[in-house]
């Protein structure tokens, strides 16, 4: 039998507020510690780390909005187990109204893992869901990507990783877990996650024998021009509402911030999530792009009570996040646009490259653009209205080859005419 339970026999506290600082506002977060004892007082399982949640809800308009929870100062741990060998672990978390986070971890022979993760949020919290069309808990089980840990090892990731599924975003970073810890200290021996793995091998520093080799009037090595980023891969996205796809997207994306000095990224497709939610008047598209670039479109149905209706794309918000702690480096929204409209029914295609203007400091480049937000059917895009870009180049093509052949026709028509004058010479008398 394991060691016995109690509310007592476990300790978690909450440490410094992380203030994280974005350009449209600032989100706080708490990092939370939890300090599992068994029934001699002795830890069993330890965990600190840091996380939010992005959530995506329909509000009472039918609109899809996207909000974060965040950990509160009053974050309790009920429920927390140590576990065993039959017994899986526990580490159980409540915060704000109602909103709870917790994760199984199991003990397989000389290794431990985490099972799945359980996310209950209350819409009841209108601080959190201001209008939101659904009042209640809402329960979402995730499974934990995270590989099996050694025992008597600490699992470790100080860079923020996210974890999606449905209509959550999961960002964590800061994170130190041991389950079943033994002889009551947690370990010194630590399993890194792949976010915190070095990428390329450590530059060696000079040491004194070799310092002084270098000739002091050798010439510093030319500058090596900045290579020019290249257009972005383009990527195929959908979603679906149960079995049937609901939103069909083709596009490559590029970002270009503005801050201290220009960044252009590329969106690349092999490593980019798509989330999001299909609705009647509103649909959302989300794009994670390697756990550091959160990219929202957001599309709406023009009068929605006209016989004849169009749908345009009205939002989007753009996160970049900082690898090393999860802290968001930018972050911007545009929810005033009107861009990419098209007949309910049809889709949307510009091969040409387009420029969405987010803030003073953030644009979204697409190119090879289609897309279609509502009434797909048969998992295939409709007939596309192309943009004026793409429609002058298609008008242009015809022009130039009419222009072509009417020179042809001219010329045609000239030697015809020549041809009859040297015709009627030769036939003359004499």
């Amino acid at each position: 039998m394991g060691p016995r339970r109690s509310a007592a026999s476990s300790r978690g506290r909450l440490l410094l507020p992380l203030l994280l600082l974005g350009v449209s506002g600032f989100f706080q977060s708490y990092a939370v510690e939890v300090d599992i004892k068994d029934a001699s007082n002795a830890t069993c399982l330890y965990a600190n780390w840091m996380m939010r949640f992005l959530i995506t809800y329909e509000s009472n308009n039918g609109d899809y909005k996207t909000t974060t929870l965040n950990l509160s100062s009053s974050a309790t741990h009920n429920g927390s187990v140590c576990g065993n060998d039959t017994q899986a672990a526990l580490v159980a978390v409540q915060f704000g109204e109602g909103h709870s986070w917790s994760i199984n971890i199991t003990k397989n022979n000389e290794t431990y893992q985490g099972d799945f993760m359980t996310l209950t949020y209350n819409t009841n919290d209108t601080a959190v869901f201001p209008d939101a069309k659904r009042k209640g808990p809402v329960t979402i089980f995730i499974k934990d990507p995270a590989g099996p840990v050694q025992l008597n090892t600490v699992f470790v990731c100080h860079n923020s990783f996210v974890i999606e599924a449905e209509n959550i975003t999961q960002i964590f970073w800061n994170v130190t877990v041991q389950a079943f810890v033994q002889n009551g200290t947690v370990s010194k021996k630590e399993t890194r996650c792949p976010a915190d793995r070095p990428t390329s091998a450590p530059t060696v520093p000079p040491t004194s024998a070799n310092a002084t080799t270098a000739p002091t009037t050798a010439a510093p090595p030319a500058p090596t021009p900045p290579k020019p980023v290249e257009n972005p891969d383009t990527g195929n996205y959908s979603l679906k509402s149960g079995n049937k796809t609901c939103f069909l997207a083709t596009v490559g994306l590029q970002l270009n911030v503005s801050q201290d000095k220009p960044l252009l990224i590329n969106i690349n497709p092999k490593t980019t999530v798509a989330d999001g939610a299909c609705g009647n008047t509103t649909a959302t598209l989300k794009l994670n792009d390697g756990n550091s670039t959160l990219i929202g479109f957001t599309f709406a149905v023009k009068n929605a009570s006209a016989s004849v209706q169009k749908f345009y794309l009205r939002e989007v918000n753009v996160t970049l996040l900082n690898h090393l702690n999860g802290s968001v480096i930018s972050s911007a929204d545009n929810n005033n646009l009107s861009k990419w409209d098209a007949f309910l029914g049809s889709s949307y295609m510009c091969r040409k490259e387009q420029t969405l203007q987010i803030n003073e400091n953030v644009q979204v480049h697409t190119f090879n653009l289609w897309i279609q937000p509502f009434l797909v059917e048969a998992n295939k895009f409709a007939t596309a209205e192309e943009c004026l870009a793409d429609s002058d180049l298609n008008f242009l093509i015809p022009i130039a080859v009419g222009v072509a052949l009417g020179f042809l026709i001219i010329l045609v028509f000239i030697s015809y005419i020549i041809g009859r004058r040297k015709s009627r010479t030769g036939y003359q008398s004499v």
